[in-house]
């Protein structure tokens, strides 16, 4: 986050499924509802920033509360929009700070949360989180070399990041595709945790595609096509 950015005490929340923005990283939106059209155009108008948080899906079910939202989320900042004929809009969004909801303050047109910042923790001296970087871009390439789909492209992108807690981000944001796991990432504020703890995950996806072409190998063809 920008030193010249003031955090605002309150700010537009959309809420998203299977979704979790990090600091640093771009997340492209179509945005259609009339309610999030009203919130872009305030939005533009204002700051140009607004909050993406994940739907909690189990308090979705029991019916909890209307469209609940996990309680950490990420404030992102309008990088670029393009409005369209219908009314819609495309717009890319970047990840600025860590931030949990205190109190919904309203509803509508949109949902406006009291906001505070979430600041993260190194959790270990620059030296190790430099080799822990280091670590993490092995356990990438080794994941794809197990079979894990993970674009080529964005690991290249990924280590032009000298800045361990960026990379870690970005990392996640990008390679982790497990909903719940990402949020718990994402409301994890020690940085080197965060990277153990996601290098962690990528092993056992390694693990786990490594057995899957171990058993798909030994079937023949006709018994793959009867699973």
């Amino acid at each position: 986050m920008s030193a010249s950015f003031k955090l605002p005490s309150e700010a537009p929340v959309m809420t998203l499924p299977d979704t979790a923005l990090f600091p640093h990283a771009l997340l492209p939106l179509h945005i259609f509802e009339p309610r999030y059209r009203q919130m872009l155009a305030d939005v533009l108008q204002g700051n140009r920033v607004f909050a993406v948080a994940g739907l909690d899906a189990k308090r979705a079910k029991e019916a909890e509360a209307e469209e609940p939202a996990f309680a950490v989320a990420c404030l992102g900042m309008v990088r670029a929009c393009r409005g369209n004929p219908d009314g819609t809009s495309n717009l890319v969004l970047q990840g600025m700070t860590r931030v949990r909801f205190k109190s919904v303050v309203e509803e509508a047109p949109y949902r406006r949360c009291a906001i505070e910042l979430l600041a993260s923790t190194p959790g270990a001296p620059p030296e190790e989180l430099r080799r822990l970087r280091q670590e993490l871009l092995k356990a990438i390439a080794l994941s794809r070399n197990a079979g894990v789909e993970l674009p080529e492209e964005a690991l290249r992108f990924l280590r032009t990041l000298r800045d361990p807690e960026t990379c870690i981000d970005v990392a996640v944001f990008s390679f982790c595709h497990d909903t719940l796991e990402r949020q718990r990432l994402l409301e994890e504020l020690d940085t080197s945790m965060r990277f153990l703890r996601f290098m962690r995950y990528l092993q056992a996806a390694a693990e786990r595609s490594t057995l899957e072409k171990r058993l798909r190998g030994s079937l023949r063809d006709e018994d793959t096509q009867k699973n």
